[in-house]
């Protein structure tokens, strides 16, 4: 993908698909990782799971290996979280942490639960670990 290779993550509701969406935008290529290479799977071995657990949430590494290792583009962006993102963050060129406030996060959350209701941080014990983050 890109000859320089960056991450972008944070907390559910940070802005990274928003930011990932501007940066597409003015003509970068970015992956939203949370669409394009997450599953549900064994931080540690990469095993998918079932269910839809917070602790779960992992990229697919030899996907994210392939990606960083094409070099079509000048830059790319990766944009999302990942429970092993240990696996490959040596990867990239570097890494930007997006903060945000508990009540900005919720409500970001709250505005894309209403738009669909199967998006991560609408039920209870997902708010719950938004909250401890």
């Amino acid at each position: 993908m890109g000859i320089r290779n960056y991450l972008i993550e944070g907390v559910s509701g940070a802005g990274k698909t928003s930011v990932c969406n501007e940066l597409h935008r003015r003509g970068y290529q970015a992956i939203h990782g949370d669409r394009e290479l997450a599953y549900q799977g064994d931080p540690e071995t990469g095993t998918p799971t079932d269910g839809t657990t917070y602790e779960h949430h992992v990229w697919h590494v030899d996907k994210v290996k392939a990606l960083v290792s094409n070099e079509d583009e000048e830059v790319t962006f990766f944009c999302g979280d990942s429970r092993d993102f240990s696996k490959f963050i040596d990867l990239f060129d570097d890494v930007f942490v997006l903060e945000v406030d508990l009540e900005t996060s919720l409500r970001r959350i709250d505005e894309r639960v209403a738009q669909d209701q199967t998006d991560w941080g609408g039920r209870p014990e997902e708010r719950e670990i938004v909250a401890r983050a």
